[in-house]
Order: C-alpha cells, then structure tokens, then sequence
C-alpha cells in the first residue's frame, strides 16, 4: 500500500465522550494514513452546539472534506457508530468503508427500553458528580495513556438524553441496506448488549463481517488498543486492495 493508496480514516466518538476517546488509535495510525477524529455536536469543543443527527452527519463530511483524498474509512463507536450510519445514508459518495463497533444493536422496540431507561436518568445526577465517577472509572480499568486525553475533554453529559432521544427508535439492521461501501463490524467480545443484533446486522448488507476482540467489552479500543488498531488497519488495508 503506498501513502497515495492509504484511505483516509475518520474515527467518531461514543456517547458522552470526545474526539479524545480515539488518542490510541490516532497515534498508532497516522504514520500510515491520513487520520482525523471528529466532537460531535454537544460534545468535546462542540460542547455549546445543540445536538442533531443532521448536525453529526455534516460534523463527519467535513472531516472527510478536510483530509482531501477523497472518500473515506469511518470508524464509528456506539452513538458515533449511528451517526455513522446516518452519514452512510445520507453521503454515500464520501464513504469508502463503515466500522461500527458497539453499534449492532437495534435501537427500536424492546431492545430501545434500557436505553430510554438510562437517557432519562443522567438529567437527574449531578453533571460534576457524573465526572467523577467516570474519572475513578476509566483510571482504575485503563492506563493513563489510553484515557488521559478523554478524562481532559470532559464528559457530554448535557447531550445524553438529546443524542439517544433521537438515535432510539430509528436504527435497526435494516440501517445497513443504505450503506453502498463494506462493513466491518468491530465488536467487544463482551459486549453483549451492543452485540445483540450483529448476526441480523451483517446478514443485511452484501459485504459486511463480523470480527470480535477477545476479552474485551464496549470499549474495546480501550479495552484492547492494539488489537483494535490493528483490526482497522487491516480493513483499511483491504479497501485499498479493492480499489
């Protein structure tokens, strides 16, 4: 693969969290691709812009737009993996491959509940108290070079309950017919609620797969940064060979 070859890679962020989530794998994959990580509205420097799935889809064209080499691999993660999805949709000429990881869940029906569950919950806790506890978290599982640049961006707590407000009730494997590049479904091994509907996921689109990151959960990027990098490099690799 030569550097004209490399696809660019827009990595999106997951619910509360920032462009500073991808830290890892910015590092490991800019020496071998043009690489760029997007906030989302309401979220990291876009704290103040009010969320939209609208607003999230043009937030990712224009990071496709500023890498310049035409259309890109978008890496998208739970929330951002549905706001991928979207972008998917809506701009099929910018898009050379999806991965969703933690984002192969319906979020329509019953499967919705938990979710409603937990959107209404957050408005309810304390936003400082809501950091805290992510703080404690993320450095009792993780090494500080994997989380520090997400513990400095803050948490989106503000835009919990607006992003799944509108992602719920509108994803479901059916999502994939609209996505015209291949798939590849990145998940955590133990992810087993985002997990729940990448058979039905896969069998709707042509050319999608499934590959799972042993041991890991829905932060498998954190869980595992190198074997997720790795993941993605390689499917970045096979555009390339397609193309």
């Amino acid at each position: 693969m030569t550097a004209t070859d490399a696809p660019p890679i827009v990595l999106v962020h997951g619910t509360r969290f920032s462009a500073g989530q991808w830290s890892p794998q910015l590092a490991a994959l800019q020496a071998d691709f043009p690489v760029a990580a997007v906030d989302l509205p309401g979220h990291g420097t876009r704290s103040a812009q009010p969320w939209s799935l609208n607003a999230a889809t043009e937030i990712i064209a224009s990071a496709v737009d500023s890498l310049d080499r035409g259309p890109a691999l978008v890496v998208g993660h739970s929330l951002g993996g549905y706001a991928s999805l979207e972008f998917a949709r809506r701009c099929p000429e910018q898009l050379r491959g999806l991965v969703l990881t933690g984002a192969s869940a319906s979020t329509c029906g019953p499967w919705a509940t938990p979710y409603r569950w937990v959107a209404g919950l957050i408005p309810r806790i304390p936003a400082d108290r809501l950091a805290r506890w992510n703080d404690r978290l993320l450095r009792r599982l993780y090494p500080p070079e994997v989380v520090e640049a997400t513990i400095r961006s803050g948490y989106a707590f503000h835009t919990v309950s607006a992003a799944w407000g509108e992602v719920l009730g509108r994803f479901d494997a059916g999502a994939m017919r609209h996505v015209a590049a291949p798939v590849l479904i990145l998940n955590g091994e133990k992810d087993t609620v985002f997990r729940s509907g990448e058979i039905d996921f896969v069998r709707a689109h042509p050319n999608a797969r499934v590959e799972l990151i042993p041991r890991a959960g829905h932060l498998a990027n954190f869980d595992d940064p190198d074997a997720f990098t790795e993941a993605v490099r390689r499917f970045a690799r096979h555009l390339s060979v397609r193309s």
